[in-house]
């Protein structure tokens, strides 16, 4: 059991807050950097699509997890991010000029998608969100002009500095990496100034935080605008990972996708956002996995339990078409967030927390120690 004891302001605000953290987050960099001389390239490039997931997955916390404010409409900040990088690259404007200028010009549009959600709480704002997503696709596949409409616009090489980064090279995976770093560094300065602490004094009561002289339309605001402009950098990298971008690509399916990230993952930190992001991404691999060998292998069983070959042929098809039934992966997702949600609401980053606890009391460990309080401000229980 470790203690630590905090003298001054500045110790209590410290990121790493003991040499623990220097040695695990020092291990996990090291093993982070030598992925792609160890790890396959499709491992590599799923990796790639981790830092990506868990950049916006940052980007929706600083939104949903520490201001309160729900989205189903990240998937359109995305989709700025995106087109801005492959307009602007098509027009031959280098990448370190337009991958911040995304951000700028998807930050722009987060805070003025801000503004009208001002007076919308809970599933009121969820439909403005979704309603702001059909819109943002509706101008991708029209303004033909800037998007090329339905037929998609390719996005070349990143070029930086005159060297080139192939989306599948260990370059790109690098620069994948730092700018989730740099982005997660970002957002835990965020919270330690007073804007991230109004952010989560609005989230916890907006009336206690009105009280405190808390303008919150103007955090509110603040807080669209930094979650889009993170989203905005994640789409330039998504764009270049793709290589090929297209108005079908960023659907309300998506945003649900970054929405589980933060609700599997955790709500509540920035390591939820990395968590989440592994487990979204690598859920595809895992059902495909179910869907090619796992009727093999239930017939498999199926003739060690005693069944004729044409039995287990019969069961191996039907599990089969189970695994390829139209929406099974809609539904799959379904079942993850409603177990997750009335069994794990904190979600894995929760669960490690409460696994490092128990192994750090034991065995003076209650299971009381993570029960749940339920704190209402009187006036707002009813909202």
């Amino acid at each position: 059991m470790r203690f630590i004891f905090k003298t001054d302001y500045e110790q209590d605000i410290r990121i790493l807050k003991h040499p623990g953290y220097w040695w695990s987050y020092g291990l996990l960099m090291a093993v982070l950097l030598a992925v792609p001389y160890v790890l396959g390239t499709y491992l590599q490039s799923q990796i790639v699509f981790v830092f990506i997931y868990a950049i916006v997955g940052v980007g929706l916390m600083i939104l949903t997890g520490f201001t309160g404010q729900a989205s189903l409409g990240h998937a359109a900040f995305l989709a700025i991010g995106a087109y801005t990088a492959a307009f602007l690259q098509k027009n031959g404007v280098p990448f370190i000029v337009y991958f911040p200028l995304a951000a700028i010009i998807a930050g722009g549009v987060g805070a003025i998608v801000g503004f009208p959600a001002l007076r919308l709480h809970g599933i009121y704002l969820v439909i403005a969100t979704i309603a702001f997503a059909f819109i943002v696709e509706e101008v991708m596949a029209r303004w033909e002009v800037v998007t090329n409409g339905n037929e998609g616009m390719r996005v070349k090489t990143i070029d930086l500095l005159g060297q080139p980064l192939p989306r599948d090279e260990a370059s790109f995976y690098y620069l994948c990496l730092f700018v989730l770093v740099l982005v997660i560094l970002m957002t835990l300065n965020l919270l330690r100034s007073p804007t991230g602490r109004a952010f989560v004094a609005i989230r916890d009561s907006e009336t206690a935080s009105q009280s405190m002289g808390i303008d919150l339309a103007v955090y509110k605001v603040k807080a669209f605008a930094i979650s889009a402009a993170i989203t905005g950098l994640a789409g330039v990298l998504f764009a270049h990972k793709m290589s090929f971008i297209s108005p079908e690509m960023f659907t309300l399916q998506l945003s649900i996708e970054f929405i589980m990230v933060i609700i599997i993952g955790g709500a509540f930190g920035v390591h939820g956002a990395v968590f989440g992001a592994i487990f979204i991404v690598m859920v595809d691999p895992f059902l495909t996995w179910m869907k090619d060998d796992v009727p093999g292998m239930v017939a498999a069983v199926a003739v060690i339990f005693g069944a004729t070959a044409d039995k287990a042929a019969g069961i191996q098809e039907v599990a089969g078409r189970i695994g390829s039934a139209a929406g099974l992966k809609g539904a799959i997702y379904g079942l993850i967030i409603m177990m997750f949600i009335l069994f794990e609401p904190y979600g894995l980053y929760g669960r490690w927390l409460k696994i490092k606890l128990f192994f750090e009391l034991f065995p003076l460990y209650k299971k009381a120690t993570f029960k749940r309080q339920k704190t209402y401000v009187k006036s707002e229980r009813n909202r």
